[in-house]
């Protein structure tokens, strides 16, 4: 597995990552030694990026995971784990300096880790952007300090809010960002962002490369914010792959992989099967290549719908 640089935090990262939000049974139950072989086998395979949030299945996910970690008896220093803060399922929002100061505590014990090596404010338009400027940034500053958090990162869906944080922090407040949903066949929106990332030293991580189910022969679930008019291109350039007898899924997985300068692609996993296909697809990439031929098909199918995204969190920054 290829590993990549994450921004300027000196951490090298499987060019897969291993999203956790399925161990948290938020797609259904996931059997204990069914997420301890998952694990197991994608580290095994060379993915050394775990990440989750205290919001995937209301803290499930990490008590999940840090099991599967003890289990599997990695040494702390040959995995990279992420998790966040500010989102909780029960509780909602909270991006508070006393409440991110707790809830590092808390991720921890579930983990049952001394630190973590990123810690994100997890989907900051969901509250005022000054907050996260002026409170939540200082807030993890402090807990980077202590040693709990290595690193200090930011998620959210619309793109602006990156920009909009970062202009106002001082230099180097911001490790790494966390997109979903911008770097994929349907929308490579995230690219245009890339350029000044980079000049702000920010490491980037792209997660969803199937679009949350866009991309993928199944179609997303029920409550998938998507306008019907992108849902319906995804499952025509679906059926188009299903008839060529090839996975939408793969080549998007396989997309997502192509541009070194994302460092790692966040993709959910709960099985052994998944990890491997997954693995699988990658090491196809950079033994043989995409398909061409289809990639161009399928963009042609996505192309009026290209960038079409949807509206998230309390305001557009």
């Amino acid at each position: 597995m290829e590993l990549r640089e994450l921004g300027g935090t000196g951490l090298r990262v499987s060019a897969v990552g291993f999203g956790a939000s399925p161990l948290g049974h938020v797609f259904g139950d996931v059997p204990r030694d069914a997420a301890r072989a998952a694990v197991r086998r994608a580290l095994d395979l060379g993915i050394n990026f775990f990440d989750t949030s205290p919001y995937y299945g209301g803290t499930i996910s990490e008590s999940v995971l840090g099991d599967c970690l003890r289990h599997a008896a990695v040494p702390r220093d040959q995995v990279v784990v992420a998790t966040k803060c500010g989102r909780y399922k029960d509780e909602g929002f909270d991006f508070s300096a006393g409440r991110v100061t707790r809830s590092v505590d808390e991720s921890l014990a579930r983990l049952g880790l001394d630190y973590v090596d990123i810690l994100h404010a997890h989907d900051i338009e969901f509250t005022h952007l000054d907050q996260i400027v002026n409170e939540t940034i200082p807030a993890l500053q402090k807990i980077k300090e202590s040693g709990k958090a290595r690193f200090i990162g930011i998620t959210g869906l619309p793109l602006s809010i990156y920009p909009y944080v970062l202009d106002r922090v001082p230099p180097g407040s911001v490790d790494v960002i966390l997109s979903y949903c911008h770097y994929g066949i349907n929308d490579t929106s995230l690219v245009d962002l890339l350029p000044y990332l980079k000049s702000k030293g920010v490491g980037v991580i792209t997660a969803s490369p199937l679009s949350m189910g866009l991309l993928t022969d199944n179609g997303p679930p029920d409550w998938h914010p998507a306008p019907e008019e992108l849902k319906s291109a995804c499952r025509a350039a679906a059926d188009h792959c299903r008839k060529k007898g090839k996975s939408i899924t793969k080549l998007a997985m396989q997309y997502s992989l192509m541009n070194n300068e994302i460092s790692t692609v966040l993709v959910g996993m709960n099985s052994s099967k998944q990890v491997e296909e997954n693995v699988a697809a990658a090491q196809e990439l950079s033994t043989s290549g995409i398909d061409e031929e289809l990639l161009r098909e399928l963009e042609g199918i996505l192309e009026p719908v290209k960038n079409m995204t949807w509206p998230s969190g309390i305001q557009q920054a």
